[in-house]
């Protein structure tokens, strides 16, 4: 990563995140009544807050300075299209409207070793066609249902029973496809952001982010409603946790008994994030680095893997790839609680200015954009389709 001028940049880059937010590795004592201590990482600590003051504003209101400085960004390399060639053999760069069983079929035999068996359901297949598929892959229950196109974890719903397969195909939209994983139920998460400049050997990872599901844990007198809303994270953002549970929300749950709050290990549907970046090791980067360069040409992107032991993850060993995801992924780890405003815009802009010279070195190297009109329309019919999904568990 130091041999070029962006390699250095990148470098750079790499150091100032990881030490942008206090991720101290003396993370104590684990806050009991919204939490379950997940595969050795580390607790999340007595007096942090519950929430960042600016964690769920309005999209148009936290990102109002970035795209102020996308703008900048365009004027200055006289270009709006250069971030499409991030990663120049990805539809788009993976910005926007990629497929992920077509991302899943370039991972090389590393990634494809670390990705759960899945298949491919299209509107046309019949009942018998999905089992034969499953039989085919060694696939059984429990499952993960998830989209082929969307973003932020919209659609993601686990597939326990016939029934739930049933249901979920009933209410996804006719026109498309949607995958079927083998379900890794593990506590373990990570978001492990990714990126190499074009001609270097070794890229590196700038932004590990540790996701946590949150749980209450039930005292055998207060309904799940009562838990949720007493608790002090899930009880500040009730909305993404009272219509999940929503025929539950006057069962009271046994002394002890823990219920985990959501499924999906998104943001935006109720996980917690975590800065990780003090935990990133020389032996994790190496395995990432293996496993995109066999996918060839990816410079920029996010791996969101599970683990049942984190320093085993840590190690490069015993990780499942969910997903992945190109030009479109965010450095997550901005959504822990204790990040400053300041430091989130900052990461974000470092993260806009790295993507658009990564385009800018690959135009260099011959590859040329798709164009705006094809762009606006994947982007139109992605957000289109997010609309339509089933909700979220």
């Amino acid at each position: 990563m130091k041999g070029t001028p962006l390699g250095r940049a990148l470098n750079k880059a790499a150091c100032h995140w990881a030490t942008s937010t206090a991720a101290s590795s003396d993370w104590v004592q684990l806050l009991a009544s919204t939490q379950v201590a997940a595969a050795g990482m580390p607790p999340i600590g007595q007096g942090e807050p519950p929430l960042s003051f600016f964690e769920f504003w309005p999209a148009w209101l936290f990102y109002a300075p970035v795209w102020i400085w996308i703008v900048l960004l365009m004027l200055w390399h006289r270009s709006i299209r250069l971030p499409l060639l991030a990663n120049p053999t990805l539809p788009a760069g993976g910005l926007v409207g990629e497929e992920k069983s077509r991302l899943f079929a370039r991972l090389g035999s590393t990634g494809s070793g670390c990705l759960p068996a899945w298949i491919l359901v299209s509107p046309s297949d019949e009942p018998a066609d999905v089992v034969r598929s499953l039989e085919d892959a060694g696939l059984a229950f429990p499952l993960v249902a998830k989209p082929d196109i969307g973003c932020r974890g919209a659609g993601v719903r686990p597939i326990r029973n016939g029934d739930d397969l049933v249901r979920y195909r009933s209410e996804f939209p006719d026109s498309c496809n949607f995958i079927l994983q083998r379900m890794v139920d593990v506590e373990g998460e990570a978001g492990v952001f990714f990126v190499r400049a074009p001609g270097e050997r070794r890229g590196t990872i700038v932004s590990l982010t540790l996701k946590y599901f949150p749980h209450v844990v039930g005292n055998g007198t207060a309904t799940l409603r009562e838990l949720i809303l007493g608790d002090p994270r899930a009880g500040r953002v009730p909305h993404l946790y009272l219509d999940r549970f929503a025929e539950e929300l006057d069962l009271v749950l046994p002394a002890g008994e823990a219920r985990r709050l959501v499924f999906s290990g998104s943001h935006s549907k109720g996980a917690i994030f975590r800065n990780g970046n003090a935990w990133i090791t020389q032996a994790m980067c190496a395995r990432f680095n293996a496993i995109a360069d066999e996918i060839g040409e990816f410079h920029f992107g996010r791996f969101d893997v599970r683990f049942a032991d984190f320093e085993a993850f840590r190690r490069g060993e015993d990780f499942s790839i969910i997903e992945y995801n190109g030009a479109g992924a965010e450095a997550t780890h901005i959504w822990d609680a204790r990040t400053r405003l300041i430091d989130a815009w900052h990461t974000l802009c470092v993260q806009f200015l790295i993507l658009f010279r990564l385009g800018a070195a690959n135009a260099r190297r011959g590859y040329r954009p798709m164009s705006f009109r094809e762009f606006f329309r994947q982007w139109k019919r992605e957000k289109s389709l997010v609309r339509r999904y089933p909700s979220t568990q």
